[in-house]
């Protein structure tokens, strides 16, 4: 059955005009590739503790390419391994200390904490009871002194980069889903209301747009997050709850048109139900126009997540978010280490780019004129 679903798919006159735009199947890759990548993040991301918060200041700032030894000190209590622990990261109490060399001298390893200035050395200790696995200091040395290379950089707190804007992607991902989906669900309610029943009820649907639609979104969005909080969830409702009437004008224009349809006519002559005729009949005809609007709104949710995040109202730290990256280091612009705020910019950049791209690919495609 899905083998002929497959096969019809790929006969289908849809599938041949979106395959003719490789920018548009470029960018469809990118979004899936990005989706992949955010759902396995903890197992894709070099740190793999919760929100990949581990940090040291010592080596803060750090540009792209970062080499440093890093000593893993196991804590007495370890957390038990689970499933979860791939898609919420790993409760670590272990400590883990940047290192500039270290040496053996029996029972104890001698390590030296690492530090910009060459002027300053700072010596520690660890004996073998700090490692009750262990039954020798070379094989703590071999085990638990190990090189790590940060290979986006370090942000201001010592955190590796690259991890962070792995699982920061979560964010921007989550809120287009979200979004969509409630600004799908208002949207085609009220849209679908307004336009098959008309009168009074149309009136009044329009009258709400209008009061919605005449308000800055960014103002809506914050005014909405200050009442409900600030916060995760907070922010993806706030976002859906004002992108709702552009989906709710396009639904109701189409259904204006497709009822005065044959089909709409003999539906009611046979006798059935103005919820039938609307749900099975209309709606499934102008799934057309919603899937591009779609595609468009999860650019726009992902930019308004962005700047809310950049504001202080988004996800809140330790959580990673890329426009929360940006907000930590726009000043680094003009401080000499500019790629702390433009790595999170371009990937905004590059997923939003792919969604605008895609949702135009889907117009001309299903596009029947064409």
């Amino acid at each position: 059955m899905v083998m002929n679903f497959w096969k019809s798919f790929r006969q289908s006159t849809f599938y041949k005009k979106f395959k003719k735009d490789k920018l548009g199947v470029l960018c469809l890759f990118y979004i899936f590739l990005m989706i992949f990548i955010s759902v396995f993040a903890y197992c894709l991301a070099p740190d793999n503790s919760k929100n990949a918060n581990w940090g040291d200041l010592s080596i803060k700032s750090k540009p792209p390419g970062f080499t440093v030894l890093i000593l893993n000190i196991p804590a007495s209590h370890q957390p038990e391994s689970s499933l979860s622990n791939y898609f919420v990261g790993l409760e670590d109490y272990s400590q883990s200390y940047p290192i500039k060399n270290y040496s053996i001298k029996g029972d104890t390893l001698v390590y030296t904490l690492y530090n910009e200035s060459e002027e300053i050395n700072i010596e520690k200790q660890a004996s073998l009871r700090d490692f009750p696995t262990e039954t020798s200091m070379q094989t703590v040395a071999d085990k638990h002194i190990q090189p790590k290379t940060f290979y986006l950089g370090t942000d201001k707190a010592g955190r590796d980069y690259l991890s962070r804007m792995i699982i920061g992607s979560r964010i921007s991902l989550s809120i287009g889903f979200v979004a969509v989906f409630i600004s799908l669900v208002v949207g085609l309610f009220f849209g679908s209301i307004a336009g098959y029943y008309g009168g009074k009820t149309d009136t009044f649907v329009m009258w709400l747009i209008n009061i919605v639609w005449s308000i800055p979104t960014l103002l809506l969005v914050i005014a909405i997050t200050l009442a409900l909080g600030k916060g995760f969830w907070q922010v993806f409702i706030a976002v859906g709850l004002t992108m709702w009437v552009e989906v709710a004008r396009v639904v109701r224009g189409q259904i204006i048109s497709v009822k005065q349809s044959q089909f709409v006519t003999a539906a009611k002559a046979l006798g059935y139900s103005n919820l039938r005729i609307l749900f099975k009949h209309v709606l499934p005809s102008v799934i057309a126009p919603i899937i591009v609007i779609s595609a468009a709104n999860f650019a726009s949710a992902i930019l308004v997540e962005s700047g809310l995040s950049f504001l202080g109202l988004g996800a809140q730290p330790p959580t990673p978010s890329w426009g929360g990256m940006i907000k930590e280091s726009y000043s680094d612009i003009i401080l000499g280490k500019p790629f702390l705020a433009l790595i999170p910019g371009m990937a905004i950049l590059l997923l939003t780019l792919s969604f605008m791209m895609v949702g135009n690919t889907l117009r001309d495609a299903l596009d029947v004129k064409k």
